[in-house]
């Protein structure tokens, strides 16, 4: 009987939910129905899995079953129905191989909310408890008969509703921008920047008023987009062993033009000769792009300036998607890591207190994106030594030489199963150096010292087995206990060269959020890119443009 009725109230769903159906009884009057169908998009069939952004569907009805059995209110129901109208009912937040990026992104601004915001209608134990599994699951294979997926699916969604509807100013996001902050199909990237440069509201309201980072970024996707229409700039066909300081040949004018062509060199020079001002425009091209600000050319800056405008405009554009799930300006301290700048930034609301050089994890050993809450200093660090490591490096290093484990202060503390339980003491050889920053989470990434000092002297820092490494341990600890009248400096030096690991608790937790931008614009206004070093990028942008740029000339 309740199976019957649950079908009988799913089929009016639907039937009210149809536009285009014949009038039904109802309370409300006809040009109330009709008002309320203007703010349901259209269902759009032009999309398929030939140009779906994802690579799953959904059935409708299954949406209609979740409104109704979590009696989901109108206004809610409402854009949840047209927010898959828009997509045709592909997956949001799920492709075949698990949570997209966005839903990573989408939830780090949800623990983020839930933790140091008010708003109450996102708390909710069971999806938290289902989010974690999911984040941490490597090897996840979605289908669409999971009913667990489903039900994550359209409870994400509306989260996202709420979000928007809850905490952000009414009209600075329009419900059909809404709908497309997750991309629904492959678009020609010059038409779609295009789209997002011309678009006029009547109300004079636009959504990057409220988020700063991704107005910067736009700016830039204007500036990269007449760069693009017009031609691009030139490519650069010398060697850097050619084009040096003093030289004089035709490849030093492209050079020259190539500078231009971004800003990092004033226009006018149309000399021949590799003078002063065509070292100080390549070591402001390094600085924009993760280099040494040496002024000297390398072949390798040269295959950077060789990118070509379309592609950069493409990973603007990406990144600006980033950017929609920035948590932004954030009110107290925050702790912020961008991954590709191998940077660590700490923020006390719009103020920059401090910014530090990190090592990240290596290709393989990615550093995860995630938010969490750092609430403790351990000092003199025992390490652990994850279970992976032990079979994959240790368990070699013990059979070509006996005196391993001895040699680097190691000792075995237990069995699990087949392998030994393997701890390193604190000391001078101990891999988490002096001091570690935990901030619990479930891929067991921590902040902390490391006796490798001379890696910090790299432009790129990806060495590490996902943890954080910090080039100034002792500037973060000082930092972090400044308000803590039982740790003054000298305290914190004897704690961490004490060789008794020591763990102290923080009277309030500091927000961490580890973020993947390889686009960004800083707070002097320069345009930086960086290397896509775990692939995100091309993951993305496979799924979001359509295969060649398109080029309007003018």
């Amino acid at each position: 009987m309740i199976k019957f009725f649950l079908t009988l109230t799913i089929t009016s769903f639907l039937v009210s939910c149809n536009s285009n159906s014949q009038d039904n009884p109802s309370s409300e009057s006809k040009n109330e129905k009709a008002e309320k169908d203007k703010k349901i998009s259209k269902r759009d069939f032009t999309i398929t899995p030939a140009n779906a952004y994802n690579n799953l569907f959904l059935d409708s009805t299954a949406l209609v079953e979740y409104l109704v059995k979590n009696n989901v209110s109108e206004s809610v129901s409402r854009r949840m129905r047209s927010f898959y109208n828009a997509r045709n009912y592909q997956y949001a937040w799920f492709s075949a191989d698990g949570l997209t990026e966005q839903a990573r992104g989408f939830w780090n601004l949800h623990n983020y909310q839930t933790t140091y915001g008010n708003d109450t209608s996102l708390k909710e134990k069971s999806l938290q408890k289902h989010m974690d599994y999911l984040i941490a699951e490597e090897d996840l294979n979605v289908t669409n008969t999971n009913k667990n997926i489903v039900n994550t699916e359209f409870k994400l969604s509306e989260h996202f509703i709420l979000y928007a509807l809850n905490n952000i100013e009414d009209g600075y996001i329009k419900r059909k921008e809404m709908e497309r902050f997750i991309p629904r199909k492959k678009e020609d990237a010059m038409m779609l920047a295009d789209s997002l440069l011309t678009k006029k509201h009547k109300d004079n309201k636009y959504y990057e008023d409220i988020n700063a980072s991704y107005k910067l970024l736009k700016q830039q996707l204007g500036i990269h987009y007449q760069l693009a229409k017009s031609g691009g700039w030139p490519v650069i066909n010398g060697s850097a062993k050619q084009l040096r300081k003093g030289t004089s040949s035709p490849e030093v004018l492209v050079l020259k033009k190539r500078l231009q062509a971004t800003g990092d060199m004033p226009a006018g020079d149309t000399t021949q000769l590799f003078n002063d001002s065509v070292a100080n425009g390549i070591s402001a091209f390094q600085k924009r792009h993760g280099y040494k600000s040496t002024g000297v050319l390398t072949d390798q800056l040269i295959k950077d300036m060789n990118v070509t405008a379309e592609k950069r405009l493409q990973q603007i554009l990406v990144n600006m998607g980033r950017m929609q799930w920035i948590i932004n300006e954030p009110k107290g301290q925050m702790i912020v890591v961008n991954i590709p700048e191998f940077i660590l930034h700490v923020k006390d609301g719009k103020q920059k207190v401090f910014d530090m050089n990190v090592v990240v994890g290596k290709e393989g050993h990615n550093t995860m994106m995630f938010t969490g809450n750092l609430n403790q200093v351990v000092f003199s660090p025992y390490w652990n030594v994850p279970s992976s490591i032990v079979q994959k490096e240790i368990m070699p290093s013990i059979n070509r030489n006996s005196n391993y484990l001895e040699n680097n202060q190691m000792e075995i503390i237990g069995n699990d199963g087949a392998l030994p339980v393997i701890r390193q003491l604190p000391g001078p050889k101990n891999s988490l150096g002096k001091v570690k920053f935990l901030f619990p989470n479930s891929f067991n990434i921590y902040f902390h010292d490391t006796p490798s000092k001379s890696l910090f002297n790299n432009d790129k820092r990806a060495y590490s087995h996902g943890c954080i490494r910090l080039s100034d341990p002792v500037k973060m600890a000082n930092y972090l206990l400044k308000d803590d009248s039982q740790w003054n400096p000298a305290e914190i030096d004897s704690a961490m060269n004490s060789g008794e690991e020591k763990y102290v608790k923080l009277k309030k937790a500091l927000p961490v959020l580890i973020t993947y931008y390889t686009a960004w614009v800083d707070d002097d206004g320069l345009l930086h890119f960086a290397d896509d070093i775990y692939g995100h990028d091309k993951k993305v942008s496979d799924k979001m443009f359509t295969g060649q740029v398109s080029l309007a000339k003018n």
